[in-house]
């Protein structure tokens, strides 16, 4: 478990480690990798509700916003993304807030911590002045705006994907137009509840949520409506390429089964030829039904070509 605490302390901005929990002022307290008897002991040192403790140390919380007699509990969640795009790492962010103090609790490293925390350190009058609600806002913010390059890649390789589709479909087209299916699924699953949550933080008269915040608050909310719109046009393109791909895939059956017909059609009347004429009677045998026989191998395959020719099978 590490800590870093950001305080404000006579317009300045202090930042280290558990030595300055007691400092008076204004802090950010992150904690990374959390564990239970630390937690505890912070949890008794402002009066941290045990369930929320709970929540923090077991990960996959639904988003929410819960209220608690001298703080409110949030959850966030967000995505961070390796090479592949469907290759997605689950960042889920737990917050406490109170009075004028932020606790952030996270699992995994995020760098929009360290950027937010880089910001704090150089503007201090305008981001922890303005009091802890205004540090879970713009934490909230980073979190939200690192998922429009996710969306923005996932929109690339679909586009990508669409154009190798209509060249030449192949089989592991589908499996990819899948894997982007579940991807786009699990995103939609965690923002969907996420826009009430922020929605609600959005609204006037929210404990410890400054009314001025709340203003930035709705700024978030519309990204959330902005990635939710993303994820639906997304969902659509999918669809469109799935179509594409099952079309193209049923346009090859047809050309591989009319070429099919076509040889089996021209060498149906000579299959007859060569058994009519191949029979053991005096009547049919002699020069002329030799050459009679030989006349219609060739000339049958020749009109039937130009028949599907001209009828434009071919």
């Amino acid at each position: 478990m590490k800590i870093q605490v950001c305080v404000l302390h006579e317009g300045r901005v202090l930042t280290g480690g558990e030595e300055l929990l007691d400092k008076p002022g204004i802090k950010w307290i992150d904690v990374l990798a959390p564990n239970e008897p630390e937690l505890m002991k912070l949890g008794e040192r402002f009066s941290l509700h045990k369930l929320a403790i709970e929540d923090c140390l077991h990960l996959d919380q639904r988003p929410k916003l819960e209220e608690y007699p001298n703080h409110q509990f949030i959850v966030l969640q967000g995505f961070t993304a390796s090479k592949d795009i469907c290759d997605l790492t689950l960042q889920e962010h737990h917050f406490f807030l109170g009075p004028d103090w932020l606790i952030s609790v996270h699992e995994l490293p995020f760098d929009a911590h360290d950027e937010v925390r880089r910001r704090v350190e150089n503007e201090p009058r305008a981001t922890l002045e303005r009091g802890a609600d205004f540090i879970l806002y713009l934490l909230a913010d980073t979190l939200i705006d690192k998922q429009f390059p996710i969306l923005d890649t996932f929109a690339d390789e679909l586009e990508d994907l669409e154009v190798a589709i209509f060249e030449h479909a192949e089989k592991h087209h589908l499996q990819r137009i899948f894997e982007l299916k579940r991807m786009l699924v699990t995103f939609r699953r965690v923002l969907s509840p996420q826009r009430d949550v922020v929605g609600l933080m959005s609204r006037r008269g929210i404990p410890n949520i400054q009314e001025k915040t709340t203003l930035y608050f709705r700024d978030v909310y519309d990204h959330l409506v902005r990635l939710y719109e993303q994820i639906d046009s997304g969902r659509d393109i999918l669809g469109n390429a799935m179509d594409g791909y099952l079309s193209m895939v049923a346009n090859k059956t047809n050309d591989i089964t009319k070429q099919l017909t076509i040889f089996a059609t021209i060498f149906l009347p000579l299959s007859f030829i060569v058994g009519f004429f191949g029979q053991n009677f005096d009547a049919l045998s002699g020069t002329g039904f030799y050459y009679a026989m030989w006349a219609m191998i060739v000339a049958f395959p020749i009109a039937l070509i130009f028949w599907f020719r001209h009828k434009q099978w071919i």
